[in-house]
């Protein structure tokens, strides 16, 4: 009797373990990704909130995983990298879709497994090439309405047209609209985004979002390089961007704040004029939502070097590198370059102060509680900094 005790005893102890070993980041979830993901400054940091919250509130440490039969995520062919850390850190398996491009670039695309009754969330980010998957997720979205889903979240990590929220001269559309229209009309229930460029894109919806900060990834990779909280200022690249710096300094032992004045001349061209704040001697973290052609935050970069700042780091939730921004951020300016992989970023793309963390815990933790309507007692969305 005392070994069959036992045996069940070991039973549960190695069972708990491997249940609550994809919450920290000394432990790896075994699951089968799609392709080896490879990083020049190693594996991405994944951690997303502090210890104190990793707990039994989060669904991987407790009793709730199961096998939900409800709940189906599929990947589009933005990001399936992305999509696959999700799964597995939700202890669940991608669903079976085909995707395919006719001859003429037509997009088709078969669920092969029934979501009938389901609640399904497509994981696609609408990043470069964005028109093509945009379509994409459109075409997948339809798919699933005929299919008799019951519930469709479209979770977009990186939303394309963010830029484009408002008229700043006559005659121009303002796609960010268009676009969030045809994702409602082709059948969404429910958007959950990431970082988006403004926050009233929210409001171009007719349906709910959730949106996400990458901040607690970010916050939590910089806690980790112990610099001195004395040494820190945090720098806007531009006025646009002070209130998500204001934000990004108030979590980072309330560090001072600096502005870049800029006057931009055109699309992906900007000139610096001045720097608002006090920088000499310090390190200096420029925080931005997105680096394109990187001619912003290279040029505000240069700038702090001349005002006397010891050390510049880049942070940024979505890389969406368009030429020339690899030869701008290797280039020496920067000590480091933090961004997330909202966007895969190709092998081609790397450089030495390259390093990406991995939002996967934090989309997979708020698409559990939008599947759970947040209840058992869960902690609200305010903990993952979700509006």
């Amino acid at each position: 009797m005392a070994s069959i005790l036992q045996s069940a005893f070991t039973y549960s102890t190695s069972l708990s373990f491997i249940c609550n070993c994809s919450k920290r980041n000394s432990f790896r979830v075994r699951c089968n990704v799609i392709e080896p993901l490879k990083y020049d400054n190693g594996p991405p940091c994944i951690s997303i909130l502090n210890n104190n919250l990793l707990d039994s509130k989060f669904h991987l440490g407790n009793t709730m995983i199961k096998n939900d039969t409800r709940l189906r995520i599929f990947s589009g062919t933005a990001n399936p990298a992305l999509s696959q850390e999700i799964s597995c850190y939700m202890g669940l398996d991608l669903g079976k879709i085909k995707i395919k491009r006719f001859a003429d670039g037509e997009i088709y695309v078969q669920l092969q497994e029934s979501v009938r009754g389901c609640d399904v969330f497509l994981v696609q980010p609408t990043c470069p090439p964005a028109n093509e998957n945009i379509m994409e997720l459109l075409v997948m979205i339809d798919a699933c309405r005929r299919a008799s889903a019951k519930n469709i979240t479209a979770v977009i990590p990186y939303f394309g047209y963010a830029r484009a929220d408002r008229k700043t001269q006559g005659r121009e559309s303002i796609a960010a609209k268009l676009v969030a229209n045809l994702i409602t009309e082709a059948g969404a229930n429910r958007v959950l985004a990431c970082d988006l460029h403004s926050g009233q894109s929210m409001g171009y919806f007719d349906i709910p979002v959730d949106h996400v900060y990458g901040q607690p990834v970010i916050l939590d990779y910089l806690a980790s390089k112990a610099i001195s909280s004395d040494d820190l200022v945090v720098v806007s690249p531009d006025v646009g961007g002070v209130a998500r710096a204001r934000a990004f300094a108030k979590k980072l032992s309330d560090a001072p704040l600096a502005i870049v004045d800029k006057r931009r001349q055109g699309h992906n061209v900007a000139e610096v004029m001045n720097l608002i704040g006090d920088v000499k001697g310090r390190v200096a973290v420029m925080v931005d939502d997105m680096i394109d052609t990187a001619g912003t935050i290279s040029k505000g970069a240069a700038l702090l070097h001349q005002e006397g700042a010891r050390e510049v780091y880049a942070c940024s939730t979505h890389a969406v590198f368009s030429p020339p921004a690899i030869e701008r951020l290797s280039s020496g300016l920067f000590q480091e370059v933090i961004i997330t992989n909202t966007i895969p970023v190709s092998e081609q793309n790397y450089f030495p102060q390259l390093t990406i963390l991995s939002v996967a815990n934090l989309l997979g933790e708020t698409i559990w509680r939008v599947h759970d309507d947040c209840s058992d007692g869960y902690e609200p969305y305010s903990s993952l900094g979700i509006d």
